[in-house]
């Protein structure tokens, strides 16, 4: 039976050096985000025509999703001010996660005012580092 617990907190202690990887991801999207640089939030993406957004609509491939950020947070009003809370990463299999949380827009009323809401992401571990693959967000 202990050797059960000590193989569980291995696991564990292995799984905490990626999900902070993850975290990092969001971190730098949040940062490239606050900064105006909507191509510099679209890194934490994987550059595929596979990935997928879910929001109101459906959108596919990496150009769809960028094409979808620049439409809707065209100018700085729009994109105000974003942060990701309540974040918790989940170790599905060596190089995949789970990633689920919500985010917090603050944005002045002509931008759109403030916005929250829950996203889920899948993110894949790619020889560039980890990188969503799969995004649902609403609000």
């Amino acid at each position: 039976m202990r050797w059960i617990v000590g193989l569980a907190m291995a696991m564990q202690l292995s799984a905490a050096p990626e999900e902070a990887s993850v975290r990092k991801v969001l971190d730098a999207q949040s940062a490239a985000w606050n900064r105006g640089d909507i191509a510099g939030f679209m890194t934490g993406y994987e550059h595929s025509e596979d990935i997928t957004f879910i929001g109101k609509t459906l959108t596919r491939g990496y150009d769809g999703v960028l094409a979808r950020y620049r439409r809707d947070y065209g100018d700085r009003a729009k994109m105000g001010k974003l942060q990701f809370v309540d974040v918790e990463v989940k170790m599905l299999a060596e190089g995949v996660a789970l990633v689920w949380g919500r985010y917090v827009l603050e944005r002045t009323a002509e931008g759109g005012g403030p916005a929250t809401g829950r996203f889920t992401l899948i993110a894949k571990k790619a020889a560039a580092g980890w990188k969503f693959i799969h995004d649902h967000t609403s609000n």
